[in-house]
């Protein structure tokens, strides 16, 4: 209603919608409007916290819809009565993302090359580089109407957060959680750093592979155990095979040569055979067989058959090749049995200088040469491909190896049964990932690889001393008192600064020195329920207001993510879930319903569709559906809620307007409102 003539302003009806968003958002901005709907201290308070977006890649359509959606659940509860605890948004600031981006900038892409250009200088380009596109997020949420505070966002590479992330990772330390192991791990060769599983679990797709069939040399017998595998270059390591023990195994005449295989699988490999004899597969175990190749060996015993309980029917032939350094089955396999780890592959993946044939060939790219090798050696029995599920890095989309590191853990697996009690406790919509994607990866939980072999991250907060005493630090306090010397004037939380503090060993005396590790960075987004507040050094009545978390929502992709990293810190810390329900989104796809991506080309650009089509229409098009299902997107499908809904309501509101004017209606009364939002 206008101020001077008490009558409702006509509407331009003919205006292109932007402009009118436009004045709107000025008013907004003049009278501080967003600040004013946070209002006062409220006695109720509402729990939420913002999945903390990385602001060194431009936002794409999917964050669009992502805000909306918290937008009207946040903008609901404040109406309602509801202050939201805390109204802030979130800045994921560490990890390999930032790291990628500097080298692109720099023109390098190795860890050598990094070290050489200086790692001060190289993380000082990482600190620049996270807000690069800080504008375009901040623009791209006031322009949907997304009302949160990004003056006071936590940012998990600042000081504060950091102290709090190593607060929670000296829990696990004091709770025997946190510790060092050699295990087999997802490895990104081209980072040369381990992942965590519930990384991998993001980076799964279908490629092609080698699908081969080997000879195994039975010794003192004219025979061969075959084997199958997709992974040629894991031969040159093969140091056992193994059997089921109670399963049923054949020896079969084929073409004059004679081999042992599953008697089950015979039919699914041969066409014509004779089988000479059959027996169980603990009759196999302590058969001998002579080594593929001679490059690498193991001190102790090796070459035998052995029996285990991962061998299946499902696929191959009954008998597995076991390579300890690069298989997690394999190289528990091998530990139990005493046969000593070899690995022949250096951080970059590549064979080293004990494999001259292939040395300095990164090791899938060696599957050519070796199938050709074993083909010329009369050592398979057929080669091929197949297409599988294989393991991709999320981030830079190089394939993954399974490889035997030295890494830091935390041994989410020793709890396991307390992430699956919380997950109970949790809200989840849709449902079925409660119990499905979500459940199922809890039901299968590993040990959490917490450690990186990189730069640009929160640093683990343990130091060692050559007496063998180690000391995780959980506070700056405790590390301005075990320290050599006064901290530097321009001491920070980052590497190299941390790397330079010698402590006093409480043990020897000694000095101890920091291990040369960053933390996992889902570690830091995972801690924000608390880290956010600088918990527990301070804010102490603010944490306990907002936790646990009364609703958080992301995109499908973060089940494995944010989603797992919240509950399981959460769980070890507080034995309580992060959050009290969970909204999943589903994937934002093109019009011919292919994910959205910028590899692909088909990914939109938000401020584009705004510009044209306008705000309203952009989040209308995203709530016109269950938010949880994957949507198509394009220009084309969200102009239609222009004809469909902005028109009519545009046409109702001038209708109103025209109408109220001619009879000088004034509003006046309360009215009430059916609350049916949060049922």
């Amino acid at each position: 209603m206008t101020e001077n003539s008490g009558r409702f302003e006509p509407i331009e009806k003919d205006a292109p919608l932007p402009d009118k968003e436009e004045d709107i958002l000025q008013f907004w901005e003049d009278n501080d409007i967003d600040k004013k709907t946070r209002g006062e201290e409220k006695e109720k308070k509402f729990g939420f916290t913002e999945g903390p977006p990385t602001a060194n890649g431009l936002p794409h359509i999917g964050h669009v819809r992502t805000r909306v959606v918290k937008d009207v659940k946040l903008r609901y509860k404040n109406m309602d009565g509801y202050q939201i605890v805390p109204n802030i948004g979130g800045w994921d600031t560490h990890g390999l993302p930032v790291e990628i981006e500097v080298e692109k900038e720099l023109g390098i892409d190795s860890k050598e090359e990094i070290e050489e250009y200086g790692l001060e200088k190289f993380n000082e380009m990482c600190k620049e580089s996270v807000f690069q596109y800080e504008k375009e997020w901040r623009e791209m949420s006031e322009r949907i109407g997304f009302w949160i505070d990004y003056d006071n966002a936590y940012i998990t590479m600042e000081d504060d957060y950091i102290e709090s992330v190593w607060w929670s990772l000296k829990q696990h330390w004091e709770n025997g959680l946190l510790e060092k192991g050699y295990m087999v791990v997802p490895y990104r060769p081209r980072c040369g750093t381990p992942l965590s599983s519930h990384e991998v679990a993001q980076g799964y797709r279908e490629t092609e592979d080698p699908s081969i069939h080997m000879r195994f040399k039975v010794k003192d017998e004219d025979a061969y155990f075959l084997a199958w595998t997709t992974t040629p270059w894991t031969l040159i390591s093969n140091l056992l095979l193994a059997v089921g023990k109670d399963m049923d195994y054949a020896k079969i005449e084929y073409e004059g040569d004679r081999y042992y295989l599953a008697e089950e699988l015979v039919d699914e490999i041969f066409d014509d055979v004779k089988i000479l004899e059959t027996m169980k597969g603990e009759e196999l175990v302590g058969k001998e067989y002579e080594p593929m190749f001679d490059f690498v060996d193991s001190e102790n015993k090796s070459h035998y058959v052995t029996h285990a309980d991962f061998v299946t029917l499902e696929e191959g032939t009954g008998i597995v090749h076991v390579a300890p350094a690069f298989g997690e089955d394999d190289y528990d396999l091998c530990k139990s049995e005493g046969v000593d780890l070899v690995n022949p592959v250096d951080e970059a993946g590549r064979f080293t200088e004990e494999v001259p044939d292939y040395q300095g060939q990164f090791v899938k790219d060696a599957d050519e040469d070796i199938m050709d090798d074993l083909e010329e050696r009369n050592d398979l029995l057929s080669r091929g491909t197949t297409t599988h599920r294989y393991m991709f890095c999320w981030r830079c989309d190089s394939p993954l190896l399974n490889y035997a590191l030295e890494s830091w853990f935390i041994r989410t697996s020793w709890e396991k049964e307390k992430l699956i009690d919380n997950n109970e406790k949790i809200f989840w919509k849709p449902e079925h990932l409660k119990h499905g994607r979500f459940g199922n990866f809890l039901d299968e939980l590993k040990d959490w690889s917490l450690s990186r072999n990189r730069f640009w991250g929160t640093p683990l907060p343990i130091w060692e001393c050559d007496c063998g005493n180690q000391h995780c630090v959980g506070s700056i306090e405790e590390l301005e008192d075990m320290a050599r010397e006064p901290l530097e004037d321009d001491f920070e939380l980052h590497r190299p600064y941390v790397d330079r503090i010698k402590l006093k060993c409480p043990e020897c005396g000694g000095d101890m020195e920091r291990v040369e590790y960053v933390i996992d960075c889902w570690y830091d987004s995972g801690s924000a329920p608390f880290a956010q507040f600088h918990y527990p050094f301070e804010n102490e009545k603010r944490f306990d207001e907002a936790f646990p978390i009364d609703f958080i929502t992301e995109s499908l992709d973060q089940t494995r993510g944010w989603f797992y990293s919240l509950l399981a810190i959460s769980s070890l810390l507080y034995d309580k879930p992060a959050y009290k329900s969970c909204l999943t989104q589903g994937l934002i796809l093109d019009e011919d319903g292919e994910k959205m991506s910028k590899s692909k080309g088909n990914a939109v650009d938000p401020t584009d569709v705004m510009n044209e089509l306008g705000a309203d229409a952009t989040r209308l098009y995203f709530l016109a559906s269950p938010v949880w299902n994957s949507t198509k997107f394009s220009k084309d499908l969200a102009r239609e809620k222009i004809t469909k809904t902005m028109d009519t309501l545009m046409n109702v509101v001038s209708f109103f307007t025209n109408n109220a004017n001619i009879d000088d209606f004034e509003p006046s009364g309360e009215y009430e409102v059916n609350d049916q939002i949060d049922k």
